[in-house]
């Protein structure tokens, strides 16, 4: 790799809210916050919405999604015009 032209590679917190889960891995985000880990160094720490921890398809808790609403909704909004 040429240097200069490529941007830090280190040590990165990963942070789901909705799951209160952590995950330390590398990354080349930035970010202004930081957080202790469990070794006692201080990373930067980036909050994401959606994790392994907290995603349906990983969890095995999947959403029931309201179809027939969602169908019956669209059809009043443009349903068919005269």
């Amino acid at each position: 790799m040429r240097k200069g032209i490529h941007p830090e590679y280190r040590p990165v917190v990963f942070r789901d809210k909705s799951a209160d889960t952590l995950f330390l891995t590398r990354s080349t985000v930035s970010s202004d916050k930081t957080v202790e880990w469990t070794d006692g160094k201080t990373y930067p720490v980036v909050d994401v919405d959606v994790s392994s921890a907290s995603h349906p398809f990983y969890t095995g808790r999947g959403r029931t999604i309201d179809t027939a609403g969602r169908i019956e909704q669209f059809q009043r909004r443009y349903g068919k015009r005269k």
